[in-house]
């Protein structure tokens, strides 16, 4: 049998598959399929979208065109003849902007494959009774998707099996032609007792954890096929883990990998200790960053959505995280650092959590404390949580009109301030690489979790390193200037 996997991209609360990322579910599924002993091949929507929306000729414009920008140029139609098996993986349930590429909605899927002669079956996240969506705040696609023969939510689950599909699933990453970011999982489900009111991750899965020497097998079969960049970022809370867990997982991937960068992703703040910031600071790389669940500095809220911990709990964390992690490693940001994630739309909001979030961001600021990023969305409302069966869509819709101003008060007041005493003018940023031309500016980023956006005024190469020199603050990227000549292209 030949199949052939057509990735779409997928970005969940435990888990982002969108490029530079390379999720888990393309590799798994390309293992179990080579292991069984059939061909498979690996297409992105690009692949497919250069093919037939763009008669497979590509056109100079001023702006990157991030929809057939991570393409893997191989012979779409010669791919799509010989295969038996589509299997398409796709789904967005936390919608965000991507620097360089744009996955793809439920609504281009189905045209794009509707017409193609095989059997055709949906996995990922788009598969289950959650669909998918690109913009937060808003309801699912609802569309039709009688053009799939088979609907499967998770195509590869069992652990066990997992331990040797990803060992075989590692090459998959020959055809990307790019830069890779390897999304690794380490655990599924969550450990709290009540769940988030809008958290789909403990309805998915229930809590389990993967052999720590199956996480390092996979990393090591990745990096021998070439991947030097990870984020053990596919959990709910990278600290559900003991320390002499963590411990063993990063201290083994440091020592038998040759890689260059080392990130997670996901924490609960309510299990931030000394001890495993000081693990991670030892082990990982810099430019780290905990995307701490806060979703609101409002103890009423907190309480309402069961949310993970109380605001004073959070700042406790965030200074925890500051105290071992603001030194700045080699490439020219610091070892570890705190990401804020606030969602509006929760069950209770009202003007004065817009005000609380404020009071804590300021202090924040006041007691010289350094986050890389605050993340704020409109709460995706699923079907069967908390949320959902509490108000639905209740305080999204009442709210509306206030949230582009609390957001930008947010952007105005805070992030830029962060910004400039994070990099301040002259700082230098190392191995900054150019990914996207808007005109003559060119964007950049170091590889990593939540890496720093950098414009650059001139027309660059594009898939190049440089050292640049900061010039400028916006409200969440900075502007810079380049020291060097470009490195090789990656």
């Amino acid at each position: 049998m030949n199949y052939t996997i057509l990735d779409c991209y997928t970005d969940e609360p435990a888990g982002l598959g969108v490029p530079p990322y390379i999720g888990t579910y393309p590799r798994y599924i390309y293992g179990r399929i080579k292991r069984k002993g059939n061909n498979v091949k690996y297409l992105r929507i690009d692949d497919l979208r250069l093919y037939f929306f763009y008669d497979n000729k590509i056109k100079k414009k001023k702006k990157t065109d991030k929809k057939i920008y991570n393409r893997t140029n191989q012979d779409v139609n010669k791919i799509l003849n010989n295969t038996d098996v589509l299997i398409v993986i796709s789904g967005i349930h936390v919608p965000g902007k991507y620097l360089s590429a744009l996955p793809g909605t439920l609504f281009e899927v189905v045209k794009l494959v509707k017409n193609i002669n095989c059997k055709k079956i949906l996995t990922g996240p788009a598969a289950t009774e959650f669909g998918s969506r690109l913009e937060g705040g808003k309801s699912f696609e609802n569309i039709n998707l009688s053009v799939f023969d088979e609907i499967i939510p998770d195509y590869v689950h069992d652990y066990k099996k997992i331990a040797k599909y990803a060992i075989f699933g590692a090459e998959i990453v020959k055809y990307i032609p790019d830069l890779v970011v390897a999304e690794i999982e380490t655990s599924r489900g969550c450990s709290k007792k009540v769940p988030c009111s809008f958290c789909t991750e403990p309805l998915k899965n229930k809590l389990e954890f993967r052999n720590i020497n199956d996480i390092t097998d996979e990393v090591k079969e990745l990096n021998k096929a070439g991947v030097v960049h990870f984020r053990l970022g596919k959990q709910s809370d990278f600290f559900m883990w003991s320390c002499s867990e963590i411990e063993k997982m990063l201290s083994s991937i440091r020592k038998e990998c040759d890689i260059e960068t080392l990130h997670i992703d996901n924490i609960d703040p309510a299990k931030v200790t000394e001890e495993k910031v000081k693990l991670v600071t030892k082990y990982c790389t810099e430019g780290n960053v905990a995307a701490l669940g806060i979703e609101s500095f409002d103890s009423e809220i907190v309480k309402k959505n069961h949310l993970n911990s109380t605001p004073d709990t959070s700042m406790k964390a965030i200074k925890i995280i500051n105290k071992h992690g603001k030194k700045y490693g080699k490439n020219g940001m610091p070892l570890f650092l705190p990401g804020i994630n606030l969602l509006f739309g929760l069950y209770g909001e009202t003007k004065k959590t817009h005000e609380k979030n404020m009071k804590y961001l300021k202090q924040i600021l006041k007691e010289e404390l350094l986050i890389r990023r605050i993340n704020i969305r409109q709460v995706s409302v699923y079907k069967n949580t908390d949320l959902d069966k509490l108000c639905g869509i209740k305080y999204l819709c009442k709210n509306k009109k206030y949230y582009w101003k609390w957001r930008h008060q947010i952007r105005q007041d805070i992030d830029n301030e962060i910004l400039k005493r994070l990099v301040p003018v002259g700082h230098i940023l190392k191995n900054v690489r150019t990914e996207v031309h808007d005109g003559n500016n060119t964007f950049a980023r170091q590889a990593g979790t939540y890496p720093l956006v950098v414009g650059i005024k001139e027309k660059l190469p594009l898939k190049k390193n440089y050292d640049v020199k900061i010039i400028d603050h916006m409200l969440r990227s900075v502007t810079g200037e380049v020291l060097r000549l470009p490195a090789t292209e990656l």
